[in-house]
């Protein structure tokens, strides 16, 4: 059993959530639904924009035409901006989407921290200042949003030791922060290389918090053993870990339109299927819904490429029988592995 509270201490796999015999998987598209800022500028609490917030609009009617329950994990700027509150909360109230919690820790109050890359990641902030800016979220998201969210993304991907302690007690009963096949230490963030990719129940003093890492796989000759040479290799810049992918002898496949070509993505879909995964869990960034803002999306044509993404996964993934599950469901599904008592 993993020490309680702690995301990054894995369970052994008997305590993974997997499917039972003849069982479907299912598959959840999660937003991180944030400002628009430039990534490749030093962090700072002001000077970022919205302008990427009415296209929310479009990308929940897309989602909806494709009978797809998206979960917009919303940060600070986001809930106190009028317009998304409005578009997020018809959908939320018509049952079409789900609002679940994102922090972006340097945008959040109380602001008592030097704002830097360090303390980008909420995890390495003092328990006191995690616990007061969680609160601050949570509570901003239930005057806006007339709903207590029960999902949390940490920004960056930025889990502490205390994290789930901190969001049990607060009433979140799933995270999906862990990036299985990522490793962010040199940023001075969380390691995420070892992680498992199936579910798992994470026991507080609280209550237990259901862990949903984001999905990654691993492909190319080398198959599964490739995850270990990868990172060794990987160590060495990330043009090593390109080279990789060019010989066909392993490659690191996130199931997301930022930066995956469809054709690869697919290919993650079988292999994650192969692998069992009972929730292949989709992620991207709100500001790529409009050109300009991030690096995958510059262009209107870029747009376009990045819906049409999505049509060719959404078509795979039903020839492949994968259909769409919302957080209520991942957390029925999981139900059936008990939590830790």
């Amino acid at each position: 059993m993993a020490p309680a509270g702690n995301f990054q201490s894995y369970p052994p796999a008997s305590e993974l959530v997997a499917l039972n015999a003849g069982e479907r998987p299912r598959f959840w598209v999660t937003i991180d639904t944030e400002e628009d800022f430039d990534w490749s500028a030093p962090f700072a609490r002001s000077g970022f924009g919205l302008d990427s917030v009415p296209a929310l609009a479009i990308c929940q009617q897309y989602f909806e035409r494709a009978a797809v329950k998206p979960i917009y994990l919303v940060d600070w700027p986001i809930v106190q901006d009028d317009r998304a509150v409005a578009i997020l909360g018809d959908a939320l109230s018509g049952g079409r989407c789900d609002v679940g919690a994102q922090l972006h820790p340097w945008v959040t109050p109380p602001h008592e921290e030097d704002v830097n890359e360090r303390n980008s990641y909420t995890g390495n902030l003092p328990a006191a200042l995690q616990h007061a800016k969680m609160t601050a979220l949570r509570d901003a998201i239930v005057a806006r949003f007339g709903i207590a969210p029960t999902v949390y993304r940490a920004g960056r991907y930025g889990l502490g030791e205390d994290s789930a302690a901190m969001l049990a007690e607060l009433g979140f009963r799933c995270d999906t922060s862990v990036r299985s096949g990522f490793d962010y230490r040199g940023g001075h963030g969380p390691d995420y290389r070892a992680a498992p990719r199936k579910p798992w129940w994470v026991k507080t003093a609280y209550g237990a918090v259901l862990e949903v890492p984001v999905t990654t796989v691993f492909g190319g000759l080398l198959g599964e053993a490739g995850r270990g040479v990868y990172h060794a290799i990987a160590r060495n810049g990330m043009h090593a870990g390109a080279a990789l992918a060019r010989l066909g002898l392993v490659e690191r496949i996130a199931l997301t339109p930022e930066g995956i070509p469809a054709e690869r993505a697919c290919r993650g879909i079988d292999i994650a299927l192969d692998q069992g995964l009972p929730v292949l869990n989709f992620s991207f960034h709100s500001p790529s819904l409009q050109p300009g803002n991030t690096p995958y999306v510059r262009t209107a044509d870029d747009l376009d490429a990045f819906y049409r993404w999505w049509d060719v996964v959404l078509a795979h993934l039903a020839a492949r029988g994968v259909e769409p599950i919302d957080s209520a469901g991942i957390l029925t599904l999981a139900s059936r592995k008990a939590p830790p008592a």
